[in-house]
This record gives C-alpha cells, sequence and structure tokens, in this order.
C-alpha cells in the first residue's frame, strides 16, 4: 500500500506537469503562427451531450465526415462532473474545475445569488445568475481568461451562438453594446431583459435577413412532462434553425467583410435537450435514450454542423478555418430505482411508488444524521415527511442561514459543501453514504484529510485556485449498461432530477458520460488521422489558444494540454494508464479511479466503486495496454 507521502507525490507531480503545461503552450505558440501562410479562423461546434460511439455515417452524417476526413478522437474525455457548464468552462478556458470553479451546473456560492431567486445553490445556465456571480467574485468568477476574450483581444472578430448558459461562458465578462469591439453573443434570452444587448450591426442585420430580434422559444421540446405525461416527442428544431441561420446568414458573411480572423463558438441544445425531456419511455428503462426523439435530437445537431459547414465553403473561408466538434458529455438512461433509500419508501404526489424523488440525497442525509432539512429554493422553508426540495437542493442543520450542510442537486452527481470544515461530520456524511446502494464512488476535499473509503478531490483535479467554494464531498451515483453491445451507447445511471426513470441524465462517473464525441478538421489539422492518445474538454481551450497564437495569464495550474498529435507536423507524446484506489471503508467499499495520462496529465475514464460504473471492472485492472505506438504502463496507486 502506497504511504500517505506517496499520494503527495502523486498530486504533486499532477500539478507539476499541468505548468510545464503553460509553459509547453507558450513555446510551441510561435511555431503555429510561422507555419501559416494566412491567418486562421476557428469554429467550435458543441453538439451538447452526444455520445462519440451514437455517430454514424447513417446517424449522424456531418459529423462522421468531420471525424473520419479529419481527426478522429477516439479516447476522448468530458471532465468529471460530467456538467454542461463544468466542461464548458473547460473549454472556454482550459482549465480543469479545480481553477475555474465551475464544479457543476448548480453550485453553492456562499452568498445568496438575488439573480436566481435569492439562494446560495444557483442554477448557473442563466446569463444574469452569470453575470450575478461574477459580480460578487470580482467580477469574473471563472478567474481565468477564456479563448473569446483572448481573441478579442488580439483583434479576432468573435461571436458565440446557442443555449444560454454555455455560450455566454466563452466570453462572460463581456457585455457592452460597442459593435466591432466586443463578442457578439446570442442565445435563449436575447430579445430579453436578461439577453447580451444586441449591437446596431446586429440588429439591423437581423432585420435585413427577416429575423427576430427575439430568439425562438423551444416548443414542444421544452415540455418534460411528469410523472403521468410524457415528455417531448420533438428535436429543437426551430430554434436551432434560428441559431444556424443566425451564425450562416449573418455572423460569417460579417466576418468575412470585415477581413479579420474570427472565432465563432455554436452551442447546439440538441441532442441534449431532446434527450433530457424525450417521452419516448415514460418510467421505464427502455428504450431509454435510444428512442426516436433522442435520434432526431442527434440528427438536428448534425444538420446544424453541415449547415455551418457550407456556409464556410460557400463563403471561401474553408481553406482558412479550423473546425472542432466536441461534445460537453456523453449521456445516460435515468434510473429512479433503490433498494436502500429512506426517500423510496415515502410517498409523494408526483412521485411513483417505490421511485427515488427529486432531492433524495438531501433528504437521505437528513434522516442519517437526525437533522432538519430545509429548501434553499424555497426561502429556506422546512421539508416535512413525504415532501421534497423543489429544485432537489437542500440545507441541512438547525439554522438554515448558516447551514452545517448544502446539498447541491445536479443529477448523475451531487456536491455537498460543509461551510465549516468540519472533518467530524464528513466521516458521518461518508458513512451515511456509503450505506446507500445508488452510490459509486465518494470524493473529499483534501482539506477534510483523508477518509476510508473516499479519494481526495484533487486526484479528479477538483482541487486549485479557484474563487467559489470548493465541494466538501463529491457524490457518484451508480452506473450500468443495459440493452446494447455498447456499453458506453446503452448507459443507466441514478440522477438525482425532476425528470423521470427512462428520460435522459449525465453527470456520473461511467464511461456512458465521460466518453464525448470529438473530431476535428481543417488546414491545421491531419487529414484521415485516427488519434489513440486521451484528450479532454480542456485540451479544447488549450488546442485553440494554441492554433489562434493566444497568451493567457493563468492563475492557475490545472490547464489541459496542446493536442499536438493532430497538427500538422506536431509531436505525438506518450500516454500511459493507470489505477488510483482508496483504503476500503469498514464495509470493504473503496473508490477506485482509472485514468490515463500524458506525461502526469491525467485523463479520467470512470471511477466508482467497482462493478457500480460503466467501464470500471469489478476488480481494478492489473495489465497494461497499448494506447498508441508508444511506451505503455500501468500506474497502480493506492491512496
Amino acid at each position: 500500500m502506497a504511504s500517505l507521502t506517496d499520494g503527495f507525490r502523486e498530486i504533486l507531480m499532477h500539478r507539476t506537469i499541468a505548468i510545464a503545461s503553460i509553459c509547453l503552450l507558450a513555446t510551441t505558440t510561435p511555431s503555429a503562427i510561422a507555419q501559416n501562410s494566412q491567418p486562421r479562423n476557428l469554429i467550435i461546434f458543441i453538439p451538447d451531450g452526444l455520445r462519440a460511439m451514437i455517430v454514424t455515417p447513417e446517424n449522424a452524417p456531418a459529423m462522421a465526415a468531420v471525424r473520419d476526413k479529419g481527426i478522429n478522437f477516439k479516447n476522448s474525455h468530458s471532465l468529471f462532473p460530467t456538467f454542461t457548464m463544468a466542461n464548458g468552462s473547460a473549454m472556454a478556458s482550459g482549465h480543469y474545475l479545480g481553477d475555474s470553479g465551475t464544479f457543476s451546473n448548480t453550485i453553492y456560492t456562499g452568498y445568496s445569488v438575488k439573480a436566481a431567486g435569492d439562494t446560495v445553490v444557483p442554477f448557473i445556465e442563466n446569463d444574469a445568475v452569470l453575470g450575478d456571480v461574477d459580480e460578487h467574485f470580482g467580477g469574473d468568477y471563472i478567474n481565468e481568461e477564456t479563448i473569446l476574450k483572448l481573441a478579442r483581444d488580439k483583434g479576432y472578430s468573435t461571436a458565440a451562438i446557442g443555449k444560454v448558459g454555455p455560450t455566454l461562458i466563452f466570453d462572460h465578462t463581456d457585455r457592452a453594446d460597442r459593435p466591432g469591439l466586443h463578442s457578439i453573443v446570442i442565445d435563449d434570452s436575447t430579445g430579453g431583459k436578461n439577453g447580451v444587448p444586441l449591437s446596431k450591426e446586429m440588429q439591423d442585420a437581423l432585420a435585413k435577413a427577416s429575423l427576430p430580434l427575439v430568439t425562438p422559444s423551444r416548443g414542444d421540446n421544452g415540455k418534460a412532462g411528469d410523472f403521468k405525461t410524457p415528455g417531448t416527442l420533438s428535436a429543437n428544431t426551430a430554434q436551432q434553425a434560428y441559431f444556424t441561420d443566425v451564425a450562416t446568414k449573418i455572423v460569417l458573411p460579417i466576418f468575412k467583410e470585415r477581413k479579420q480572423p474570427f472565432v465563432l463558438v455554436v452551442w447546439s441544445r440538441d441532442p441534449d435537450g431532446a434527450q433530457h425531456n424525450q417521452g419516448d419511455s415514460l418510467n421505464t428503462i427502455a428504450p431509454g435514450i435510444n428512442g426516436p426523439t433522442s435520434m432526431a435530437g442527434i440528427k438536428n445537431a448534425d444538420d446544424n454542423l453541415a449547415q455551418l459547414r457550407k456556409a464556410v465553403d460557400e463563403l471561401g473561408l474553408a481553406d482558412s478555418t479550423n473546425i472542432i466538434v466536441s461534445a460537453d458529455h456523453g449521456f445516460s438512461t435515468i434510473s429512479k430505482e433503490s433498494g436502500t433509500s429512506p426517500s423510496a419508501k415515502m410517498a409523494y404526489d408526483d412521485t411513483p411508488k417505490d421511485f427515488l424523488p427529486m432531492g433524495f440525497l438531501a433528504i437521505d442525509l437528513a434522516k442519517a444524521l437526525g437533522m432538519p432539512l430545509f429548501d434553499p429554493n424555497d426561502k429556506n422553508a422546512p421539508i416535512g415527511d413525504n415532501k421534497h426540495p423543489k429544485a432537489g437542493n437542500g440545507v441541512l442543520g438547525k439554522n438554515p442561514e448558516n447551514p452545517e450542510i448544502v446539498v447541491a442537486t445536479n443529477g448523475g452527481s451531487d456536491l455537498i459543501y460543509l461551510p465549516n470544515k468540519d472533518r467530524k461530520l464528513a466521516i458521518r456524511v461518508v458513512k451515511a453514504l456509503l450505506e446507500q446502494d445508488y452510490t459509486s464512488g465518494l470524493f473529499v476535499d483534501d482539506d477534510l484529510g483523508r477518509i476510508p473509503g473516499t479519494l481526495p478531490i484533487s486526484s479528479i483535479g477538483l482541487k486549485g485556485s479557484a474563487v467559489t467554494p470548493h465541494p466538501s464531498i463529491v457524490v457518484n451515483f451508480r452506473s450500468y449498461a443495459k440493452g446494447c453491445d455498447e456499453p458506453t451507447a446503452c448507459s443507466i445511471e441514478v440522477a438525482d432530477t425532476i425528470l423521470r426513470q427512462g428520460q435522459g441524465m449525465h453527470g456520473s462517473f461511467g464511461r456512458g458520460d465521460t466518453k464525448n464525441f470529438m473530431a476535428a478538421i481543417g488546414p491545421d489539422f491531419k487529414s484521415g488521422y485516427v488519434d489513440e492518445l486521451p484528450v479532454s474538454n480542456a485540451d479544447v481551450g488549450v488546442t485553440a489558444a494554441y492554433l489562434m497564437g493566444l497568451k493567457a495569464s493563468p492563475k492557475g495550474t490545472l490547464l489541459g494540454r496542446v493536442m499536438t498529435e493532430a497538427t500538422l507536423n506536431g509531436v505525438t507524446p506518450k500516454a500511459f494508464k493507470g489505477t488510483i484506489s482508496s483504503q476500503p471503508a469498514t464495509n470493504g467499499l473503496r473508490t477506485v479511479l482509472n485514468f490515463q495520462r500524458v506525461g502526469a496529465q491525467r485523463y479520467f475514464d470512470a471511477a466508482g466503486f467497482p462493478g457500480r460504473s460503466v467501464g470500471l471492472e469489478t476488480e481494478p485492472r492489473s495489465e497494461s495496454k497499448e494506447i498508441s505506438r508508444n511506451t505503455t504502463s500501468v500506474d497502480r496507486r493506492r491512496l
């Protein structure tokens, strides 16, 4: 068994290599500029929630063409927790979540966020909420420069279009109405009181193209249904058609006319929106996220990408434009089943009998610890028996204004905060979580010390320079595969959400959620190249900066790497696989992390309790497996 010193040495090595990544970025950028005969443009297209293995020439021909003719990032990774805002921050800044502070879609901020209804646990997929949180944390809660800001400052034309929340995060501190100097931002909120103002140039262009100044709603695609009523049977076609028309008919022509290099981010809500809300399997596992509605969502995103590429070709921009396609995360079908949860044994007005209710983690902790539970999304109203918090979030303790525990509900994983940093309480919380059949892996803030059965949050890139509060405990929920030969295409996970069994969710540490679709094509990328090395969404941000010759001044050290092996004449580094295992808890459970490394930079495959996470074998792997033509080894450690 590795000693405590060995564990800290591994963490130190990880931080050292992160600093080396910064040096690599600084030293390799000039060569990237030198090899270009003209300034390069960049389009980043994010098909939200697209699973890597679901893409075929039949299901998604445009995606498949980019992958097969350009770069196939075969060994791709979403950052954990595998949520939209978390991975959006990684793509935007190149930093892991321990630096960006965007630990999930719902986080604990340590203060009451007015724009989110005066709650300490805001859902941050909202422009007004992002503005509020930015203001509280010194004007920039991520505290790192984003690629759109860096590009804008260097004279690039910049725009971000698509799904509200992650779209703005690419230039979230830039909201002034100064055409030509600031990023164009168009999302669900455009034209409303919370939307980023449109410049006069954009207003005139929209009017001339007979496109509205207000973004269309999602329509039926936004209907999630309830436990008696199926959700949507429609993809998000109308809203995404608007976004894509704005990108292809207005923004790209304006950028060409300016005769400046540009960066365009297009964030497609589908297939995420269709998979979340689909009504193909109400309260049943099958067909889950592999039904016709989910497939229509995949086609919708694929059609949008095809329209973008066609516009690039017709405008004569193909030879100077790199395109990166990267989903923020994979996807799974929701399970609401548990044989151990006290919350599942109670009756609720809106939950089928014996199913887990929304907010089950907060309810079960309150029961196990004998603490009062309050609803931070309902003016801290007390939660009695047979009731659940409105949004699933909970504050526990005698005084809700000064809680002992805060639960931020997210989906396939939840965040637990202990504002008083009480180690004894952390041990009690961990003990309660280890008794539940829906948990699969626990990660604890390093400041609370080692607790048997858990790994430190630093081991997965969650301990860094973030200015938002670090979570005290990250709870991963159980996942398994059923219904197909490829586990990542038919993953099922327990999820703490208002959505129903059979609908879709993500956020877990199963490989079904960590394996996102990634591909790239363009003048600076190789053609027909299969990249066997591990890559991540943080690498997307760093590589984007590299391709454009942008230099950041990072505050944190948890950076991705330049994907040099995919670029023309780029170096192919060595890759390794490894496993970390915690000390066992008293009941024998141990958190196991399977990861890959380039140098000492980690890419997280899957984690949890063996046998309870997709991609995590019942017994930890013990043999090396070739990743590339380079030397491969196994790094097995126990913390």
